[in-house]
């Protein structure tokens, strides 16, 4: 054979297993993605490290020394009782409460370009686990495998009907209970919590790992949402007694708001007894508590895996919850306890122990994962970067629940406008004096103007946001 034939075929041999090579290293240099989504947390008093002095929550607190939280992240809100449904359509789709196609959010549309969906296509290996409030079908579309999958939004914590991964993306399956009925479910454990079935899902994943595309995995509990139940001794590591009502606590919210008679308004008494609202902080605060040591598991197992350092973990709550602030129990309304919600990006590449305060929808983290792992977004994709290279900021936020109920943010300042049985009804609040909502401004003749330019702001970002 010619020497220089020779030559040239070594040459050419070692070009490719060079290429090769540096295939395999940058699919392992592209971090993991780890997202942690839970079911009704809101931001205020919920995390230890972020201000909660009342709740147990070291796992969270790491994840907060370790990255960057967003204190100023929201939520868009809501066309039905169940906020979570178009919270998590936002998500996945990365837009807004008015561009997701489907007035109530349960149905994913099909030209709207999905979170796990995009990532897929872009070398990475998508596992979904746990809650699941959208369309059987684009679980299957957003995610090429998973297990312990939950499609509802509430129910037992300890017999949750679930579904391992159907490739079919039926999800049809039947168990026929003793008393003679079905539920729509593969499988189901008896006396096992939800939490703990999700995290070790999650884990078994991480410790079977062996590929060499990064993975995003996504699991999705359904703590601290009612029922709120747990094992006994969370409950024990808080005294009820010490536990503080929070200090716009009110017996009964003070005009209708059109959402009084709801559901979750229905969980506690009328008028609202401070005892009661205490029982169930303490099962809120104990409910998370159980649910950040599972976290811990995850937490763990990456670290054991090797993968920690080369993973990017997202933590956000779908929505908050009022539980007697207001005299409100639920997430039906526009004030901060039920929009605002953690955000935590921590891990690779992520400035660690930071705090920023811009304003931030749960719609941003799409594109924002995508800025992190060099993947373009998709032009159907809404939110706007947050972090990273290219990030923007937002001067004002809009809120909405269902044609009755409007919010707008700028600066300091927040208004609400109800629309209800044919009345209207303004507050006017300086958040950042007032946090809590307690002092209404709207009628107080020395902030008119400030009134007239929240209200043309109002109509400015309906406009914006496609708010008909």
């Amino acid at each position: 054979m010619d020497q220089r034939y020779c030559k040239y075929l070594f040459t050419g041999s070692l070009l490719f297993f060079q290429c090769m090579i540096f295939t395999v290293i940058n699919a392992q240099q592209k971090p993991n993605i780890v997202f942690i989504l839970t079911d009704d947390q809101r931001m205020m008093g919920t995390i230890h490290a972020l201000g909660g002095n009342e709740i147990i929550t070291p796992n969270m607190d790491l994840l907060v020394k370790a990255g960057t939280s967003f204190t100023n992240a929201y939520i868009m809100g809501g066309n039905l009782g169940a906020v979570c449904t178009p919270s998590r359509n936002m998500i996945m789709t990365g837009r807004n409460l008015f561009s997701i196609g489907s007035y109530e959010g349960n149905m994913i549309q099909l030209q709207n370009t999905m979170l796990g969906e995009v990532f897929g296509k872009n070398g990475y290996l998508t596992y979904g686990i746990g809650k699941w409030h959208n369309d059987k079908r684009s679980f299957n579309r957003g995610f090429q495998n998973g297990d312990e999958i939950f499609f509802g939004g509430m129910g037992d914590q300890f017999n949750k009907p679930l579904h391992h991964y159907d490739s079919t993306g039926k999800y049809n399956r039947k168990i026929v209970l003793t008393r003679g009925d079905s539920i729509n479910a593969d499988h189901l454990y008896s006396n096992k919590h939800s939490s703990e079935i999700f995290a070790e899902s999650a884990v078994h994943f991480i410790n079977a790992y062996n590929n060499n595309k990064p993975f995003f995995l996504y699991v999705a509990f359904t703590a601290p949402h009612d029922p709120r139940v747990m094992p006994e001794k969370y409950k024990e590591m808080y005294d009820t007694s010490r536990i503080a009502l929070p200090a716009n606590f009110l017996e009964n919210h003070p005009f209708d708001n059109g959402e009084l008679l709801i559901r979750d308004e229905l969980l506690a008494a009328f008028p609202r007894k401070p005892a009661e609202i205490k029982t169930h902080i303490r099962d809120y605060y104990a409910m998370m508590t159980h649910m950040d040591e599972q976290i811990g598991t995850i937490i763990q197992a990456l670290k054991a895996k090797g993968l920690y350092e080369n993973t990017i973990i997202v933590f956000a709550g779908d929505n908050g919850l009022a539980l007697g602030q207001h005299g409100l129990m639920g997430k039906q309304n526009v004030y901060e306890s039920s929009v605002n919600v953690p955000l935590i990006f921590s891990g690779k590449n992520i400035p660690k122990g930071k705090i920023n305060t811009n304003f931030v929808y749960l719609f941003d983290i799409f594109p924002t994962l995508c800025n992190l792992t060099n993947i373009e977004v998709p032009q159907t994709v809404q939110g706007k970067v947050i972090l990273g290279k290219n990030a923007e900021k937002r001067g004002a936020m809009l809120y909405a629940y269902k044609d009755f109920q409007r919010a707008v943010r700028k600066g300091d300042w927040k208004l609400i406008l109800y629309h209800v049985n044919g009345k209207q009804t303004i507050q006017l609040f300086n958040v950042k004096k007032d946090p809590l909502e307690m002092n209404n401004l709207a009628e107080d003749q020395h902030f008119k103007n400030k009134l007239n330019e929240m209200q043309l702001e109002l109509q400015k970002q309906k406009e914006f946001n496609n708010d008909k």
